[in-house]
């Protein structure tokens, strides 16, 4: 009896899969079972092996830690075993991680009742321990010691010099196996680095050390995850970076050209410029706005009253340098959209199946310009005069203004003189991080579209605009924020009239990507017959 129970307990240690779908009624998939198979030949023999996991969002990753974490405590709580399991943050990433295992071993007969908590992060069986701790940049970590395994979780969002400073060392005596998971992002973090590395290993020992999984294989295990992933891609656009690297653990580059040949080209459109609306549209106005740069001699007032008067006899006329200067400072520029609704039929019109498949394919509106202009050299007072002006005529919908530095005064003149319609767009690092992100979303879904015009300026300026897109470079930071930055850089020259080249249309048409979140839904007008109170007496008599 003895030796057969014996025998069955051996079975269910045989693996992280067996121990799980017997004891815990949790079958991992098949992706899952190769990675935890790989890092437990090398714990259990002691290999001492660097593993590099990257899965897409959502698959299955952090399950894999939690159940790999409980079999080793439980398969090893006779001998003084040391797991040290590192995330990015203690809250929510490390607490979150501890909440994970201890479910885990909730869930599993084995462990269900033998595990203690300690120190407030520490869980144990018998002997073995899994330490939790945080890897911010401000954490402060004591001289533990891994001889069993060390984990690095998210290891995108660790800082390289933190973990070699303060984590590696921790597995350096034992040379315990090491394992790094995360999701793809830039080259140049610690996930990026540690990659190459194993690659460089595996090809010279064979020994498969990088497991990366994309949302595709994922997908032919858990139809549910690839329909979810297809409905991302839809939205954002399958060369989004969020969506190469978050769903199909693709690096993106770190730094570069933010609109690429293939971008510009999705930006193109088919539909005409308008000189003035249409009777049904629906229209947008994006602004930038731009500011003054003047010598030490000139006041900003008095410099623009002489724009405003200098071709009148007689007038003074500016210096060199602020003529230089004005002449060189990014405008103020306006771009008009036409908002293709996303509801177009009335109630008594159903959508027929070539609609329902395009709204189902654009859950937000398509964004088409159909006009822009620029200001340069025009004050305020004359700029917010053509913008209420220009409202009433093409009566837009919503104004997106840049209410940073001298736009906030403008911005709240025209909400005192417009109303809630307008709205001020304040550029913080944060702000443009996260506009420049949607407005990449918009152009990947296809959702961006230039007009076509033979008008001169029209044309002049499109091809502006265009310049400073090809111009734009975007730089990724590493760390939780994933902040974008992006523009064009200083000092750069358009190569057509060899002036400073700035960013002022393509910001311009960028704050389309304020209005994501708004609802522009419009319906056919109906009539609606109340119940006719006599009617039962009418029946009845």
């Amino acid at each position: 009896m003895d030796a057969s129970i014996n025998a069955a307990v051996r079975h269910l240690y045989k693996s992280v899969d067996c121990f799980s779908s017997r004891l815990a009624r949790r079958q991992l998939r098949s992706y899952q079972k190769k990675v935890a198979e790989a890092i437990l030949d090398s714990v259990l023999h002691r290999r001492g092996l660097e593993f590099v996991v990257i899965f897409p969002r959502q698959s299955g990753k952090n399950e894999l830690q939690a159940h790999l974490e409980a079999y080793l405590l439980s398969l090893l709580q006779n001998y003084p075993a040391e797991i040290i399991k590192v995330s990015p943050t203690w809250k929510p990433q490390t607490l979150n991680a501890m909440r994970r295992l201890e479910r885990v071993l909730q869930s599993n007969l084995f462990t269900r009742n033998r595990y203690v908590k300690e120190s407030g992060h520490i869980y144990r069986i018998g002997q073995a321990r899994v330490t939790f701790l945080s890897g911010a940049s401000t954490s402060n970590v004591v001289g533990a010691t891994a001889n069993v395994l060390l984990e690095c979780d998210e290891a995108q969002d660790i800082l390289v010099e933190k973990w070699e400073r303060d984590f590696a060392p921790m597995a350096a005596s034992t040379n315990a196996t090491r394992v790094f998971y995360g999701t793809a992002w830039t080259a140049d973090t610690l996930l990026g680095r540690v990659k190459r590395l194993a690659l460089q290993a595996q090809e010279t020992d064979g020994i498969q050390r990088v497991f990366l999984l994309s949302a595709d294989e994922v997908a032919q295990e858990v139809p549910a995850y690839g329909t979810y992933v297809a409905a991302q891609v839809q939205r954002l656009g399958r060369n989004h970076p969020m969506v190469r690297s978050q769903y199909f653990s693709e690096e993106i580059d770190s730094n570069g050209g933010m609109f690429n040949g293939q971008r510009l080209q999705l930006m193109r459109g088919t539909h005409a410029a308008q000189t003035q609306p249409q009777q049904d549209g629906i229209y947008a106005f994006c602004i930038d706005v731009g500011g003054y740069a003047f010598s030490s001699q000139s006041s900003r007032e008095s410099v623009v009253s002489e724009v405003e008067t200098h071709t009148l006899e007689g007038a003074p006329s500016l210096s060199a340098t602020d003529l230089r200067q004005l002449e060189e400072r990014d405008a103020s520029a306006l771009t008009i959209f036409q908002l293709e609704p996303t509801f177009l039929s009335s109630p008594f019109q159903p959508l027929s199946v070539e609609e329902s498949e395009r709204l189902a394919a654009f859950p937000a509106p398509i964004y088409r310009v159909v006009w822009r202009t620029v200001w340069q050299g025009v004050s305020q007072s004359a700029l917010f005069a053509q913008i209420v002006a220009l409202t009433e005529w093409w009566n837009p919908r919503a104004l997106v203004v840049d209410a940073t530095g001298i736009g906030a005064g403008l911005a709240e003149r025209l909400q005192q003189q417009l109303g809630k319609r307008v709205q001020p767009y304040l550029f913080t690092r944060a702000s443009k991080s996260r506009l420049g992100w949607d407005f990449l979303a918009i152009i990947e879904s296809g959702r961006y579209k230039e007009y076509i015009s033979e008008e001169e300026e029209l044309v002049s300026l499109q091809d502006c605009f265009f310049r400073q897109a090809q111009f734009c470079q975007m730089e990724v930071t590493v760390g939780l924020e994933r902040q974008l930055r992006w523009g064009v850089p200083a000092g750069s020259r358009d190569p057509i009239t060899q002036r400073l080249l700035h960013d002022d249309l393509l910001i311009s048409a960028a704050l389309c990507a304020a209005l994501e979140r708004q609802s522009f839904q419009t319906t056919a007008s109906a009539i609606i017959y109340p119940n006719d109170p006599l009617r039962s007496y009418r029946e009845v008599f």
